[in-house]
């Protein structure tokens, strides 16, 4: 172990004889924390990974095999794909929530179903103290933080990597010499892929200025053509594309990403002020929720009243922001959750979006509640519903307060407008 290590390794086994739950990704910090929690403090470690929509089988397998040689009691496996739209994403789609009107909240959404699902983990194994890997530097430490502090309070949270302070070859050194054999080498680009989006960071959004170079999406540009799709939605949800239906939605935002992704549409790079207030940029693509949130706004823009979408704005930016911070067991998501759900009650029908490199445009769309309807008159030609007399006083009494606002204004300070 570094001198520096040692220098800050708790002397005393703190864990000895007690159980404590670390969530496990099988990279480098939590392949740290297993050994330093069991070997350095001697808890009895039982990892557990959560799926989001980022691993295939094979990879949950082989993060299971790397857990248990590297010590863990217990190593569980939760597939909560389904969950995780259930609880977060079904409500981004239905607020249409873009943070800084660019970002679909890729990776902080599901940080924050893998908490909960750790602290569950928490209370079924009867633990004495819970764990993760991250830093001191970025949100995650945050959402889980608070999340574990919700849900199973007075667990005493360890983040090792966090609290020793730890740099990436301290870690690599204590590892091998603890006799590990993986992967030490860094990627260049550091990934993170779920259902709602990856994530890429590199050198090149450690800066103000840059992009990524093509080859670091994960994601590489096969397609040059261009086709349409039409996605149907049902009550908000997306449920089918083309003439294919889906059973749950998760499968159709799959599906779309399958056809959209090799265009490299939904790529972009988001600039954005962490929970603990600094600023950040980060890659991202995105193909199936840009066209998703996109195809379901621009149908509610034809089946909602003015003012429902108003309101929708204003809460979905709140929405957002409460999300990233981790702030999902606040009272008030379930109060706004119930008003996006309420909106959607006739947010049905199809909408059709031209996929070409790079963007996606949408075409238009056919609903049997679109409020776009000739019954009533056509924008900027006739109307069947009122007379231009009824204009005229609408007009008038429409905008009489401010009339009497000049009108008192003028009397007073003998002033014309």
């Amino acid at each position: 172990m570094t001198e520096a290590l040692q220098n800050q390794t708790v002397n005393a086994r703190i864990g000895e004889g007690r159980k404590i739950i670390l969530g496990f990704s099988g990279g480098l910090d939590t392949s740290f924390c297993v050994k330093y929690l069991h070997d350095d403090l001697g808890f009895e470690v039982h990892s557990i990974i959560v799926n989001t929509g980022g691993f295939t089988k094979e990879e949950l397998e082989g993060i299971k095999e790397h857990a248990y040689r590297l010590g863990v009691k217990s190593h569980t496996t939760v597939d909560a794909v389904k969950i995780y739209y259930e609880r977060i994403i079904k409500f981004l789609v239905f607020g249409n929530v873009l943070k800084n009107n660019t970002y679909p909240l890729s990776v902080s959404a599901e940080r924050l179903i893998q908490a909960l699902h750790i602290a569950d983990h928490v209370k079924e194994l009867n633990a004495d103290a819970v764990a993760h890997g991250s830093t001191g530097a970025g949100n995650d430490q945050v959402r889980f933080d608070m999340v574990f502090h919700n849900v199973i309070p007075g667990i005493p949270i360890l983040t090792p990597i966090r609290d020793l302070r730890l740099s990436r070859e301290q870690e690599i050194e204590y590892l091998k010499e603890k006799g590990v054999e993986m992967n030490f080498e860094k990627a260049a680009y550091s990934i993170n892929k779920g259902l709602w989006g990856t994530s890429v960071g590199g050198r090149e959004t450690l800066n103000s200025r840059g992009t990524l170079p093509e080859d670091a999406w994960p994601t590489q540009v096969t397609k040059s053509d261009t086709e349409e799709v039409k996605l149907h939605f049902q009550k908000g949800e997306l449920k089918g594309v083309n003439d294919k239906e889906f059973p749950h939605p998760v499968e159709a935002i799959q599906y779309l990403q399958s056809l959209a992704g090799p265009y490299g549409i939904g790529r972009d790079i988001h600039v954005g002020d962490t929970i603990i207030g600094i600023k950040g940029r980060v890659g991202f693509e995105a193909a199936a929720p840009m066209i998703i949130i996109k195809a379901h706004h621009a149908l509610e823009k034809h089946v909602l009243t003015k003012w429902q979408l108003a309101y929708k704005d204003q809460l979905s930016q709140f929405y957002g922001t409460w999300l990233h911070e981790g702030q999902i067991l606040d009272p008030v998501m379930r109060d706004i959750e119930a008003f996006f759900s309420s909106t959607q009650q006739q947010v049905t029908g199809d909408v059709y979006v031209q996929l070409n490199p790079y963007r996606f445009s949408v075409n238009g769309i056919e609903s049997p509640y679109d409020l776009m309807s000739k019954k009533f008159g056509s924008y900027g030609e006739m109307n069947t519903g009122w007379s231009g007399e009824d204009v005229r006083g609408f007009s008038k009494i429409f905008g009489n307060q401010t009339s009497i606002y000049f009108g008192v204004k003028d009397e007073v300070e003998g002033k014309s407008i």
